[in-house]
């Protein structure tokens, strides 16, 4: 069932679009958060492999995606990007759609986007933030204004994360 639709038409709320896809293609289809496959990509086969700890990946590209983990073990659904800021969600300002709506310069959108990482910093205390998503290519750009505690660092496996975790996990359905 969807819950939510952030960066999707709202008719998709409350759609059961598992069955909805198993009979419209007459196949049986697997659904998952597409920041969640990134983090198990990044954390079965990128940098994460071994980590222990807290660790979140953050997608930054049309908004901010997310996954939790806790000891390697996946916390789905997170959805950081809809923590509330500046009375709106911080994808509103820290997102790569943000930086070019805004047409804000790296140094600006570094701010914003520091200000979203700070505060998972404040809620969960994370041992290590991945980057991931289009603008993970670019951490170059903007990492000077990058002030957490933790480490932040590009995802190894970067935009291409979240194809590699789906077919991860659509292989260990297959088994």
């Amino acid at each position: 069932m969807i819950q939510s639709a952030a960066n999707i038409d709202k008719k998709w709320i409350s759609i059961n679009a598992k069955k909805l896809f198993d009979k419209i293609k007459g196949c049986t289809f697997y659904l998952a958060n597409d920041a969640d496959m990134a983090g198990m990509a990044e954390m079965y086969f990128g940098s994460g492999k071994g980590k222990k700890g807290t660790i979140i990946l953050i997608t930054i590209g049309t908004g901010l995606g997310s996954s939790l983990f806790r000891n390697g073990i996946l916390i789905p659904n997170t959805e950081f990007g809809h923590l509330n800021y500046k009375k709106v969600d911080f994808e509103y300002y820290a997102s790569n759609t943000a930086r070019e709506k805004n047409h804000m310069s790296w140094v600006a959108w570094g701010k914003e986007f520091n200000a979203f990482l700070n505060h998972l910093q404040f809620i969960f205390s994370p041992d290590l933030i991945y980057l991931g998503g289009g603008l993970s290519k670019r951490y170059d750009d903007y990492k000077k204004q990058i002030k957490v505690k933790c480490k932040v660092t590009p995802a190894k496996l970067q935009n291409h994360a979240g194809i590699i975790g789906a077919a991860a996990f659509a292989q260990s359905i297959k088994e």
